[in-house]
């Protein structure tokens, strides 16, 4: 990349490295499409190879931008404590922010602490609060490694990655392709509007049943979040938690 395009991914979030683009760019030569189609294999059997032997793990999404200081990473950091206490391996996307808040939470609980790292530009080293991370290149596998082995799913405050996450996940349980997994979205201030649009809209529209909105939980109460969790994974899906 020359210094404009540097530029360019500093801002904008642009993939380092040109090749990445071209999955998405419409007709390559074969070969390159082969080789690129290895490459997704070989990230998908490093995620299964580092994370199969981990427990039943519940999976929190939200921005990387929060800082410490922020009720909203402080909100998080109290989550994974509660999360590892209840017996579930606490698996984020490993990079700052909420992610990190999730994973140290964990640790200081003496529970274990995984992450799945993505290649960015400008965010996402991992944190130092993980017992296990795999670096992946593309977003897709990361996401089927996030829903994979987890049986619980907290959305806390985020940007595009995070409504992306949470919404890919409520459209596999509405579809069919996974569980209806407990899903839960901490910070009522942040989240509501959401919540308004699909009762006012989605659902008055018909664009989505009852039924599907229900699996959403809206809460702040950390309590009532972790009991819907622990009830949906181990009494309706099977887990098999061991508390700390």
């Amino acid at each position: 990349m020359d210094e404009s395009e540097l530029e360019a991914a500093a801002r904008w979030g642009t993939p380092r490295y040109p090749y990445d683009r071209h999955l998405t760019e419409g007709h390559n030569p074969f070969l390159r499409e082969r080789r690129r189609a290895f490459r997704i294999f070989r990230e998908f059997i490093r995620g299964f190879r580092a994370f199969h032997t981990i427990g039943p793990c519940a999976t929190v999404y939200g921005s990387a931008r929060f800082k410490e200081e922020h009720r909203y990473y402080k909100l998080t950091r109290d989550l994974g404590q509660r999360l590892a206490r209840a017996g579930f391996v606490v698996m984020t996307g490993g990079g700052p922010g909420v992610m990190e808040a999730a994973n140290r939470g964990a640790k200081e609980a003496g529970g274990m602490s995984v992450g799945c790292n993505i290649e960015l530009p400008r965010e996402e080293q991992h944190n130092a609060y993980l017992d296990r991370w795999v670096e992946f290149r593309y977003f897709f596998v990361r996401k089927v490694m996030l829903i994979k082995y987890s049986y619980a799913f907290f959305g806390m405050p985020g940007g595009f990655g995070t409504m992306d996450e949470v919404f890919e996940t409520a459209t596999l349980v509405q579809t069919g392709k996974i569980a209806a997994f407990p899903m839960v979205l901490l910070g009522t201030d942040y989240w509501q509007p959401l919540f308004d649009f699909i009762r006012s809209s989605m659902l008055a529209e018909g664009t989505i049943n009852e039924d599907e909105y229900l699996p959403l939980m809206l809460t702040d109460d950390l309590d009532e979040a972790i009991d819907f969790a622990v009830q949906g994974a181990e009494h309706n899906l099977g887990a098999r938690l061991k508390p700390l």
